[in-house]
């Protein structure tokens, strides 16, 4: 049950009085998906944002696929058969056309991996996405439904990274401009995109998977989440997943013309370090910050409770998850002993230390922060909040310009390879998502052990060591798994929100005749 929210009441209330209950004309047919931001770049070889992801899952397939239980299933690929550890070979399903009718052919997946990998070559792209396939020697298309993949080493990820979600296949040719009218094989096919406006997009009649029952998806960008509250209730947007306020719940809950959806979730929010930095270079530093979050009071009032503290960056259901490691829990006495070990004695102000936050303009961002600004108060930190949109706020985060930031991880997390995307040392930003700069060699000889070795046993123990030594270094803290909490107009029907809060549930939604 929800209970009301005095603010989010008060503010739904004003703002609906304001602007009165008739809506601009739309199209009935359109479903209206409101999201914080536009996504940075809509070419699956480049964009590694949520919304880009989230979008391009909806566009594009990969050679196969990932089930609930993180299971490999057919997509592209029909099957596959691995004759040694060096050698893939994916046999393609035979009818499957673009969005433009051209038919797939062995050929397209191969220029989409060569272009990733190849930054020399005419046509190809500039990604941090390449790295994923760095175990790929060469690749062969002996005829146009058979994929040929002789690897220069094993690598038990690359599986994963072929997944749907992870990789988008393009068609042979498409190059660096390819993200302004992209052109995949997925249920849905692009139509427009207005920066910092919407992205639009339809059904595809020619999907090999399922033909979807929605006509057109808008997606609207609507930053600032009172509006978007506001236009659920309104009726003129019908659909959000993960970007409202959680003390907002309660005002929508009671509107009748809107549903609420919820799952336990995979979605992780963490807070990333620059470990170049001087201050935060120091491993102590990192640890009384930890020691200074109290996340169970920010996960009651912040998010409603909708959410569990989170010791790892895989879910707990996960084969290779372990919190084994050291705790840094809320402890502000602990915080204030590792600072004065660090050599920060509280001055005459009671200040220790400034230290500088990045944020994007979503409110959800901005008001976490906030908090975190009084709690890092408590111990002799003053954390000074710079909020960017987020186009810039993201492009700074990638070429490392910040002392901290904080993200989300969405999906990427379901499966081990994420500790070598996010923390070895070949994965520094643009090469991955190491962007705080962290370096550690014993965990960089058990991630390519784990990467390589057949034996699960092994790789369990290289996985369990890896989470230890993060839980000590934390060059990242992992604040809360957050619920899948979607709000929907009830016109949206058949509706199942995914733990990782992605946005194929749009594949089976329909509208009310």
């Amino acid at each position: 049950m929800f209970k009301p929210g005095n603010r989010a009441l008060l503010a739904l209330t004003v703002l609906f009085l304001l602007v009165g209950c008739r809506s601009a004309p739309r199209d009935p047919r359109t479903v209206v998906f409101l999201i914080e931001s536009s996504p940075a770049n809509l070419d699956p070889r480049i964009g590694t944002d949520a919304q880009s992801q989230r979008i391009d899952a909806l566009l594009f397939d990969g050679l196969v696929a990932r089930d609930v239980n993180f299971q490999f299933t057919p997509a592209l690929a029909e099957r596959w058969e691995q004759p040694n550890p060096l050698t893939l070979v994916f046999h393609l399903r035979s009818g499957v056309r673009f969005h433009d009718r051209r038919p797939l052919t062995a050929r397209d997946v191969v220029w989409t991996i060569e272009s990733m990998l190849n930054p020399s070559r005419p046509g190809s792209v500039i990604t941090p996405r390449a790295a994923s396939y760095a175990a790929i020697d060469s690749i062969d298309a002996p005829d146009d439904r058979t994929v040929v993949m002789h690897l220069k080493h094993p690598d038990n990820f690359l599986l994963t990274n072929l997944s749907t979600g992870a990789i988008g296949v393009v068609p042979e040719g498409s190059g660096r401009e390819f993200w302004q009218h992209p052109v995949g094989t997925g249920p849905f096919r692009f139509v427009s995109q207005q920066i910092d406006q919407d992205v639009v997009v339809e059904r595809n009649p020619l999907s090999w998977s399922v033909v979807p029952k929605l006509e057109r998806v808008r997606f609207a960008v609507v930053p600032d989440a009172i509006t978007e509250s506001l236009e659920l209730e309104k009726g003129s947007g019908d659909v959000a997943i993960n970007s409202l306020p959680m003390d907002s719940l309660p005002v929508l809950a009671a509107r009748p013309n809107l549903q609420i959806e919820e799952t336990g979730g995979t979605e992780i929010q963490y807070l990333g370090f620059n470990l170049r930095d001087p201050l935060l270079s120091d491993a102590r530093i990192r640890q009384a910050i930890a020691c200074a979050i109290d996340r169970d009071l920010m996960i009651r009032t912040l998010l409603g409770s909708h959410a569990r503290p989170a010791l790892s960056l895989l879910p707990p259901s996960h084969w290779a998850f372990s919190a084994d490691g050291p705790r840094f829990d809320y402890d502000p006495a602990r915080a204030a002993q590792l600072l004065d070990e660090a050599g920060h004695p509280r001055a005459a102000n009671g200040v220790r230390l400034h230290l500088a936050m990045k944020t994007s303009n979503d409110e959800g961002t901005r008001l976490l922060a906030a908090v975190l600004q009084q709690q890092f108060a408590s111990v002799g930190i003053a954390l000074d909040i710079r909020s960017f949109e987020y186009a810039t706020f993201y492009s700074d985060v990638t070429r490392g310009a910040f002392q901290i930031y904080s993200l989300r991880w969405i999906g990427g997390n379901e499966q081990p390879d994420i500790f070598s995307y996010a923390f070895s040392t070949a994965r520094f930003s643009p090469n991955g998502a190491n962007r705080g700069h962290y370096s550690n060699p014993r965990l960089d000889r058990l991630l390519d052990d784990a990467a390589q070795s057949q034996d699960p046993a092994r790789r369990r123990a290289d996985y369990a060591e890896t989470q230890q030594i993060l839980a000590r270094d934390l060059p990242a803290i992992n604040l809360w798994y957050r619920d899948t909490v979607l709000v929907h107009n009830r016109r949206l029907i058949h509706v199942a929100p995914a733990p990782s809060g992605s946005y194929t549930f749009l594949e089976s939604a329909e509208l009310t005749k």
